[in-house]
């Protein structure tokens, strides 16, 4: 049997996930601000460099040369949509945890890049991937986070939304 405060809380016990994501990726950005030089790979791997750069813009530098108006306008962006997912993580039912991992990663995601662009006005990026020579655009934890989260919340719509329906319909018509 449910409590109240088990119902009335919903998801809202995996915050805890999302300070850690939040965590490690202030760390990890504040090693890579003291440590690496702008610009310079450092490599790791034949496919992977620490590339200290700052990104003015949204993904892939989306809107980066835009004159100064998107950091806010990004900003405004990350607060709306971190205000409707610990709405979402209030409302969805604790035994609903792969919903809730999702959320939770994509809120901690969403709030490590709007600490960066309130702070430094960019997003710090480190981690880059390339392949030849070609490169994919460099990125961070929060990044990760937040496409892991995505991609789960993908799934979760694709093969849970509807079990989820079916049940509550059920639990609806035995009452």
């Amino acid at each position: 049997m449910k409590t109240q405060a088990q119902t009335s809380w919903g998801s809202l016990h995996w915050l805890w996930l999302s300070l850690v994501i939040i965590l490690a990726d202030l760390g990890t950005k504040w090693l890579a601000l003291e440590h690496l030089q702008y610009a310079q790979p450092v490599p790791i791997l034949p496919i992977f460099d620490l590339t200290l750069l700052y990104n003015y813009g949204a993904a892939f530098s989306f809107l980066a040369d835009a004159g100064g108006w998107q950091r806010w306008f990004f900003a405004l962006i990350a607060l709306g949509v971190s205000a409707v997912l610990l709405v979402w993580l209030k409302r969805t039912p604790r035994q609903e945890w792969w919903l809730a991992l999702a959320l939770a990663s994509i809120l901690g995601g969403a709030l490590g890049n709007l600490y960066d662009r309130i702070m430094h006005g960019y997003v710090v990026d480190f981690i880059s991937l390339h392949y030849g020579g070609w490169y994919f655009p460099a990125f961070n934890l929060a990044d990760t986070a937040i496409t892991l989260g995505a991609a789960i919340l993908i799934l979760d719509m694709l093969f849970f939304a509807e079990r989820r329906a079916a049940s509550e319909k059920t639990i609806e018509d035995s009452k």
